[in-house]
C-alpha cells in the first residue's frame, strides 16, 4: 500500500546546540512493531533542554509529540490486535465536584462510558483490545509503565524501570524520533498508541502527551469547584493549566512577564492575570487577604516564584513544581551544596502545606484526554501558532526556546 524508501530526511543531534539534516536508512521493525510515516512532532521543552546543555551523548534523533500514519507492522501483517494495560479512566474527586461528565473517548475514537477501575496490584489482565491496521492514522507515546512494579502500584508511573525506557526511535539511541520522516514503534509501547477519529488532525493528535502531563498534575492537586489557583508562567503549558483549572471549575490567578500571554490566559479562563514586572497587584486581587490561594502551579523554573507561593497558599494548601527539571549538580558553576533553596520548614509541618512535583505522564488517563481533545471541549488547535518544515527543525528549536510574544506551541511538519 505504502512505498517505503530505504533512507530518509533525519534531523540529528550531534552535539549542544548542534542540529543536522541527514539521510539516515529508515528503521527495520521486527515482529509485532510498526513503521509509523511521522506527520507532525511538537517541540517540547525536555528535548530542548537536552539539545541546549547536552545533556546526553550523540547521536540521537529527537521528538516524542508525534502523530503520523502506520504505513507498516512488522512480520508481513496487515493489522494488529493490541491489548491496553488499564481499562479506563478513574474519575478525580475535583472532575466530579466540577460536574464533567464521566464519559471518556476511547483510543479508536469512539465514546463510552468510563470504568472507575482502581489501581490495586495492577496487572496486564483485561483492558481493551484495539486493531491497529496499515493506514491507520495514529498518535504516539514514547513512555509506557510497565504497570506491575513497585512504583507503578504507587502510581509513580514516571520512576518506573519500563517507562523510563523510549519505545519509539528513528535511528541511534532511542530518543523519540518524530524529527524524521519515519519512526519504528516497538510493542512495549504498543499500548500508548491512539487512533485518531476522522474529524480530527495530526497537529490536535500530537498534543495529547503533552495536555496528558498537564491533566496528570491538575490531579496531584486537592481542588474543590470554586478554589483558587496560582499558575505561575503562561507559556503553552502554563496557558494548558489555565484552560483545564477552568474546565473543572476553578478561578485562575495567572501570572507572567508578557501582557499578550496574559490576555491569553484571559481568553483561556483565568479570573484574574498579574504581569510580574509590575509592583502593584489588580485591585481585584489586592483587596482580598492575603492566604487567598488554595494552591499554586509553578509552570517556570523560577525559585523566586515558587518561595513566593509557599507564603502565599492558605494552611493545608499545595505548591506544585512542573518546570524545575533541571538537577541544581549540573548548573554551571554553582554546586549542589551552596545552590540551596531557603524553606521554612515550619509551614510545611505546622501550616501542613504541601510541596509537591509531577512530572511526565500518566498512562492511565490518556482516555479522558483523547476525549477532551478529539471532543474539542479543549481545542488545541489554539495553541498552535508556528509550523516548521523538517529541514528547519533547528529553527523551530530556536523559536520555541526563545518565544515572542506572538507564539506559542511551535511544531515540525513532514509533507
Amino acid at each position: 500500500m505504502f512505498d517505503i524508501p530505504k533512507t530518509m530526511r533525519a534531523v540529528v543531534y550531534r552535539g549542544a546546540n548542534d542540529l543536522r539534516l541527514e539521510a539516515v536508512p529508515v528503521p527495520a521493525i521486527g515482529p509485532n512493531e510498526l513503521l509509523v510515516k511521522v506527520a507532525v512532532c511538537g517541540v517540547c521543552p525536555t528535548d530542548i533542554k537536552k539539545i541546549h546543555y547536552g545533556l546526553v551523548t550523540p547521536p540521537r534523533i529527537f521528538g516524542h509529540e508525534t502523530a503520523g500514519t502506520i504505513v507498516k507492522i512488522g512480520g508481513g501483517k496487515s493489522s494488529l490486535a493490541v491489548r491496553t494495560l488499564w481499562t479506563g479512566t478513574e474519575p478525580s474527586r475535583a472532575r466530579k465536584q466540577a460536574g464533567m461528565a464521566d464519559v471518556a473517548c476511547n483510543r479508536d475514537g469512539s465514546r463510552s462510558p468510563t470504568v472507575a477501575a482502581r489501581l490495586n496490584g495492577p496487572t496486564q489482565k483485561g483492558g481493551q483490545a484495539i486493531i491497529l491496521k496499515v493506514g491507520d492514522r495514529v498518535a504516539l507515546h514514547h513512555h509506557i509503565p510497565c504497570m506491575r512494579c513497585h512504583f507503578c502500584r504507587h502510581r509513580a508511573f514516571a520512576q518506573c524501570a519500563t517507562y523510563k525506557r523510549t519505545g519509539i526511535t528513528a535511528g541511534f539511541e532511542p530518543a523519540g524520533g518524530g524529527y524524521a520522516e519515519y519512526v519504528r514503534v516497538m510493542p512495549f509501547v504498543l499500548s500508548g498508541v491512539v487512533k485518531i477519529p476522522s474529524k480530527n488532525t495530526f497537529e490536535e493528535a500530537a498534543m495529547l502527551e503533552p495536555l496528558n502531563t498537564v491533566l496528570k498534575a491538575v490531579n496531584r492537586l486537592n481542588l474543590l469547584r470554586g478554589d483558587r489557583v496560582l499558575v505561575a508562567g503562561q507559556g503553552p503549558i502554563g496557558l494548558m493549566f489555565t484552560k483545564l483549572l477552568k474546565l473543572r471549575g476553578v478561578n485562575v490567578l495567572a501570572t507572567d512577564l508578557l501582557d499578550s500571554r496574559l490576555k491569553l490566559a484571559k481568553k483561556f479562563g483565568a479570573k484574574w492575570t498579574l504581569n510580574i514586572n509590575n509592583q502593584s497587584r489588580p485591585s481585584t486581587i489586592n483587596h482580598q487577604p492575603s492566604t487567598i490561594l488554595d494552591a499554586a502551579i509553578i509552570a517556570v523554573p523560577s525559585d523566586d516564584a515558587v518561595q513566593q507561593s509557599i507564603q502565599l497558599i492558605r494552611g493545608g494548601g499545595q505548591v506544585l513544581l512542573f518546570a524545575h527539571t533541571k538537577r541544581a549538580a549540573r548548573r554551571t558553576g554553582v554546586s549542589p551544596v551552596t545552590d540551596h533553596f531557603p524553606l521554612d520548614l515550619a509551614s510545611v509541618c505546622l501550616d501542613e502545606k504541601d510541596l509537591i512535583g509531577s512530572y511526565s505522564a500518566d498512562f492511565t488517563i490518556q482516555d479522558e484526554v483523547a476525549r477532551l481533545i478529539f471532543s474539542r471541549q479543549f481545542d488545541m488547535r489554539k495553541w498552535i501558532t508556528h509550523r516548521f518544515p523538517l529541514e528547519k527543525t533547528a529553527e523551530a528549536v530556536a523559536l520555541a526556546s526563545h518565544p515572542t510574544k506572538d507564539s506559542l506551541k511551535i511544531i515540525v511538519t513532514n509533507d
